[in-house]
């Protein structure tokens, strides 16, 4: 049903709503019409569940720890989560590239631009040499980050794509990364470390960095999205189905793709607990994982599996957000309209 990379489960559970959504997603071609319950077309998108890499290259370099007392980012008033965006005039693209300026400049004072909380201010800093004899201001500081996340769509018609379902944050600050550049990479689980409570599992995987599957172009509090490149990748995907509208979207029997072994792509079964109303961030759908298979796979929800896409009653209804720490069986989701959004707000 959905291609090489997602095979069909030996059993199917959940009753005679679940065998005529799939035999209704079944009926489906790329180019057929799907009508939503007010009567207006449902877009029509590829769930993906797959893993793949991501690269992210910040706009700038984010202070991820707060300078200590003494030191010239301290005394000139830097703070973690600051941007540094430009020094001395010039702008910031790396670490090593801020380093090199901040060689360049030796004690002289420096103004520094900064994005703070989505304002900008001008610093002045006045650099110190260390015991190596190199100028530094005592700041820790990130320009990117890397790991393995989850597709959830792509769309064959424009080739966009989106992921994650939330977006990349820095590990010591937990602040959108402020983004540049980017891209995607083919990725293979090699193992799980099983999700227990208050230790969420995790997938773990290699990706290939010499090979790009496509570049990224924002990564918001909804999602990353970009486009893919055409290749074997989008030639191994399956057929489009309707994103379902909100109003669609009811608590009651669903389930998840998801890449948690190897190179494969299974459906498994879960629960939508509740739909929340007038939620802002990524937690649109409580969701509990109910197939025994997955359950003994990864304990539930783990990270990596972000991005999963929600399927119920033949309808695209959202993607798999946050696992709960306290019961890994349970987690979020975020719908797919809220998805959708902020990826055309973004385009």
């Amino acid at each position: 049903m959905y291609g090489p990379f997602q095979k069909a489960k030996k059993a199917l559970r959940g009753g005679a709503a679940l065998v005529m959504a799939l035999l209704l997603c079944a009926a489906m071609t790329p180019g057929a019409a799907a009508v939503t319950a007010d009567g207006t077309s449902a877009r029509m998108l590829v769930p993906v569940g797959h893993t793949v890499g991501i690269k992210l290259f910040a706009r700038g370099v984010m202070v991820v720890k707060a300078p200590e007392s003494g030191t010239p980012a301290d005394d000139c008033g830097l703070q973690s989560g600051d941007i540094i965006v430009k020094c001395g005039g010039v702008s910031v693209t790396s670490t090593e590239q801020f380093q090199a300026l901040l060689q360049e400049n030796g004690e002289t004072a420096t103004d520094l631009q900064v994005r703070r909380e989505g304002e900008s201010m001008t610093l002045s800093v006045s650099p110190e040499q260390n015991q190596a004899g190199a100028y530094c201001i005592g700041a820790w500081i990130r320009d990117s980050m890397a790991g393995i996340g989850t597709m959830t769509y792509y769309d064959p018609d424009s080739g966009a794509f989106g992921a994650l379902g939330h977006g990349i944050t820095d590990t010591d600050t937990a602040l959108l990364m402020p983004f540049a550049s980017g891209s995607i990479l083919p990725s293979t689980v090699k193992a799980v470390k099983k999700g227990a409570v208050g230790d969420a599992g995790e997938l773990r995987g290699d990706f290939d960095l010499s090979c790009d599957l496509g570049d990224l172009s924002a990564n918001t509090a909804s999602g990353i999205f970009g486009t893919l490149d055409p290749g074997e990748f989008t030639e191994r995907l399956g057929n489009p189905m309707p994103v379902a509208a909100a109003a669609e979207v009811h608590a009651g029997p669903a389930t998840i793709l998801s890449n948690v072994e190897g190179d494969s792509v299974e459906e498994y079964d879960i629960e939508i607990l509740q739909v929340v109303e007038d939620s802002a961030d990524g937690r649109d759908l409580v969701i509990s994982v109910t197939d025994p298979e997955l359950l003994a796979a990864t304990g539930g929800i783990v990270q990596g599996m972000s991005g999963s896409p929600i399927l119920q009653d033949g309808r695209f209804a959202g993607a798999v957000t946050h696992v709960l720490l306290n019961d890994p069986s349970k987690g979020y989701g975020i719908l797919m309209e809220t998805m959708l959004e902020a990826g055309e707000n973004t385009a």
